[in-house]
């Protein structure tokens, strides 16, 4: 794998410093090599023939419903008892935190927990509120619009709190 993104990185023409700048390409064309991995394919049960090969985007599927809403989909869950976290990067341009927020007002879930910040090593992490019916809100600090990417360590600490029942 060291030798992949060092022949990605020559091949880029990339100087060290410039390397952190690439690292979602990189990252994107890694997952498309393990993806696309026959020994990888089989592990995840795909038969052979079904899917030529995996896209991270795949822009050739025709959508043909839309779907104008789906808070009746999230009430149906979240009033039969189950947990639901949503989160969302602080920088996401593309769905930004506050059109979340209004998604969620429209649930009409009472407020449990009101706005406070979470942690990460003893660092802002991002804000969380909590509602009615086990909905859980919070936004990532330098998240993007897949705040994972961007913050990982973040992100892993506040699903495994999530996770195990523990507050962010």
């Amino acid at each position: 794998m060291l030798q992949l993104q060092e022949d990605y990185t020559a091949r880029a023409g990339l100087q060290l410093s410039e390397i952190s700048t690439e690292c979602r390409t990189a990252e994107y064309m890694l997952s498309m090599i393990w993806a696309n991995n026959d020994t990888v394919r089989e592990a995840l049960g795909i038969h052979k023939g079904t899917v030529p090969s995996w896209l991270r985007c795949n822009f050739d599927i025709r959508y043909t419903n839309d779907i104008f809403s789906s808070v009746e989909h999230h009430l149906d869950v979240t009033t039969r008892g189950y947990r639901s976290l949503i989160y969302s990067g602080d920088h996401d341009m593309i769905v930004p935190s506050i059109g979340t927020q209004a998604w969620i007002k429209s649930l009409n879930f009472s407020v449990v927990d009101e706005w406070r910040p979470w942690y990460v090593d003893a660092q802002v992490a991002g804000y969380t509120r909590s509602y009615s019916n086990n909905l859980t809100f919070a936004t990532v600090k330098g998240g993007g619009h897949t705040a994972p990417e961007y913050m990982p360590k973040q992100c892993l600490a506040m699903f495994a709190r999530w996770l195990s029942g523990e507050p962010l």
